[in-house]
């Protein structure tokens, strides 16, 4: 034995479960964000600072803010779990190379 340790590695997980850890925490981050956000905000006067000319109701407006506060947490989640995947198996030999 040469004195390394030898790290495990671990099979990859199914790809719904990685769907899953990256949806689920960010669908409720939006969530709670939604809440927090119209709270204080109008959806209506939101319009009518940014797109004045869109026919937006306000129910659109609850949506398109906890679709925009979704996507921007699901990108924080994604980018997460990209920098914590293990070095492992990417600093391997190649097979034939």
């Amino acid at each position: 034995m040469t004195g390394e340790r030898a790290i495990p590695d671990y099979p990859p997980r199914p790809r719904v479960q990685r769907w899953g850890a990256i949806l689920w925490p960010s669908f409720f981050a939006a969530g709670i964000c939604t809440i927090v956000f119209f709270a204080l905000v109008d959806p209506l006067e939101w319009r009518d600072l940014t797109f004045p000319d869109w026919n937006i109701s306000r129910e659109w407006g609850y949506t398109l803010g906890f679709f925009a506060f979704w996507t921007a947490t699901a990108s924080s989640s994604l980018f997460t779990w990209l920098l914590l995947r293990p070095a492992s198996r990417f600093n391997r030999e190649r097979d034939g190379a």
